[in-house]
């Protein structure tokens, strides 16, 4: 029988949107000013090119019926790839601080990794739902789910976006979980995983100095340490009630990336520890309306799909935070709905707004 949609899920995802919307006003004031002759174009654009269009794309994907994904499901994800593999192409990939993370049309700027996410979760979720009699085999469940994550894999660290990579990895390995793959070739992945990771790390010098500064933050603050550093001061200062909304320091160009990777450290600076776990409540109060939604769904390719766009939005955040808190090394990815970016929060409400159809059938809303 056919409901309402999960008004609690909507509700949380509006207030992150408000709380996201407020602190990139306030961090990207100076950054604003400086490259555009403007305090609140960080602002102005998050809201009209991606806030609104994002809203937009939600109304309309909380009314498609979910089934509808299932039956693009590969021709979505094969456009997500073709759009991954498009950024190395001279005069349509951007690249930005030496990485081809960007498609350049016009004046128009697209992520396609963003899309990519999206895509892999509804395609491994109508795959899986296919092969359910075949999931714990080892030649046609376990080697053909690796065969997709390494092509992904491939592409990604070509651009390079380890981030993402980590993010995408987690996302698949939630949605084959689930789907009931034998626990054995989960210890398998993971263990191959740290063996890549591991070589990875040992041939580019970069990853090496993150995993350094992650080890010892102290070393070199003024040039590989500066950004944690930073952030760490920016947190710090705050102390349990912040500073004050607006009244930051750190986003007065010391703090990089104020309103990107490193806005979360801006909310600790200004909202204090309260602020701070006040968006952390919100994301696991998403966590629990997500996973409930998918526990609930009405078949195989719902549940699987929720789990997939639930474990996106939870363990991008988390990853964020934990990284600007110095748990595991910087890892250059956004805090949905919070951080700066019209593409990253387009394809985030899309994926919420298919949550939201699931909602409607589960069987306790």
């Amino acid at each position: 029988m056919r409901k309402k949609i999960n008004k609690n899920l909507l509700t949380t995802v509006f207030l992150l949107i408000i709380f996201g919307l407020a602190m990139i006003a306030s961090a990207g004031i100076a950054y604003s000013r400086t490259r555009f002759g403007d305090p609140y174009f960080f602002f102005k654009h998050q809201l009209f090119y991606g806030i609104i269009p994002g809203l937009a794309v939600l109304y309309i994907t909380q009314k498609i019926d979910y089934s509808f994904w299932k039956k693009i499901a590969f021709p979505f994800f094969i456009s997500g790839m073709l759009c991954l593999i498009l950024v190395f192409v001279p005069g349509v990939g951007s690249k930005v601080y030496g990485a081809s993370r960007w498609l350049q049309l016009g004046s128009f700027s697209f992520q396609p990794s963003e899309m990519l996410k999206l895509s892999i979760i509804l395609y491994l979720a109508a795959w899986l739902e296919q092969r359910a009699d075949k999931v714990k085999d080892f030649y046609e469940g376990l080697l053909p789910f690796l065969a997709v994550i390494s092509l992904v894999s491939f592409l990604l660290i070509k651009q390079p976006d380890m981030g993402t990579l980590g993010v995408i990895i987690f996302i698949a390995l939630s949605i084959f979980f689930i789907s009931g793959a034998n626990l054995s070739h989960l210890i398998l992945i993971a263990a191959s995983g740290m063996v890549a990771l591991y070589f990875l790390i040992k041939f580019e010098s970069y990853r090496m100095d993150r995993i350094l500064v992650f080890l010892h933050p102290e070393i070199d603050p003024r040039g590989i340490g500066y950004q944690i550093n930073q952030a760490f001061l920016a947190i710090g200062s705050g102390g349990i009630f912040g500073v004050g909304l607006g009244h930051s320091l750190q986003k007065f160009n010391y703090l990089p990336e104020p309103v990107g990777d490193s806005i979360f450290a801006i909310i600790g600076e200004e909202l204090g520890i309260i602020g701070a776990l006040t968006l952390v409540f919100l994301f696991l109060t998403l966590a629990f309306i997500g996973f409930r939604i998918a526990k609930n769904a009405p078949d195989r390719f719902s549940q699987l799909a929720a789990v997939g766009i639930t474990s996106w939005i939870v363990f991008q955040a988390f990853i964020n935070i934990s990284a600007i808190l110095g748990l595991i090394p910087l890892t250059g990815i956004p805090l949905p709905f919070v951080s700066y970016g019209g593409t990253s929060i387009i394809f985030l409400l899309a994926g919420i707004g298919i949550l939201l159809n699931i909602s409607k059938y589960a069987k306790n809303n």
